[in-house]
């Protein structure tokens, strides 16, 4: 008889091993946190076309060569002609307005005058100021505008 109880101990045992098992509650998965999601890196903003004209340089002087260039004189007299040539460059045909201005070393504009033109490759567009009395002597500033945007050469002269 002692086997038979160590038997159904044993018989006993294995039981409700498995009863306990088989009660067991099944384990959820874990499920893994969500991956920290980085914002898309924004688009680059496009890089602004290029103009289709630029100025490449100012010079201010009194007299035309045949090429229409200008010798760059800083001295003026009070009756001479004051001639801004703009050189411009033009990556395709297109309008351009030139305009030119002088301010007087009192801050008051003195002239301004602007040119329409038909600017293709490379070219030279000279305007000039004349004044039927003298010029007032001084200091003057001469600033270039194209299609209204500063060209960044301003040039001064002096009238004596």
């Amino acid at each position: 008889m002692k086997q038979n109880r160590i038997s159904y101990a044993l018989a006993a045992a294995l039981v409700g091993t498995v009863a306990l098992v088989g009660c067991k509650k099944k384990e959820e998965p874990v499920a893994a946190p969500p991956a920290a999601v980085e914002p898309a890196p924004a688009p680059a903003e496009p890089a602004p076309a290029p103009m289709p004209v630029s100025a490449t340089s100012v010079t201010v002087g009194n007299t035309i060569a045949a090429d229409k260039s200008v010798a760059a004189v800083g001295m003026f007299g009070v009756k001479d002609k004051i001639i801004v040539s703009v050189k411009t460059d033009a990556t395709t045909p297109a309008d351009a307005t030139i305009e030119a201005k002088l301010t007087f070393q009192d801050g008051q504009e003195a002239a301004k005058q602007s040119a329409t033109v038909k600017a293709e490759d490379a070219g030279t567009t000279n305007i000039e100021f004349t004044k039927a009395t003298d010029w007032p002597a001084g200091k003057y500033k001469v600033d270039v505008t194209l299609n209204g945007q500063p060209v960044g050469m301003t040039q001064e002269i002096e009238v004596k």
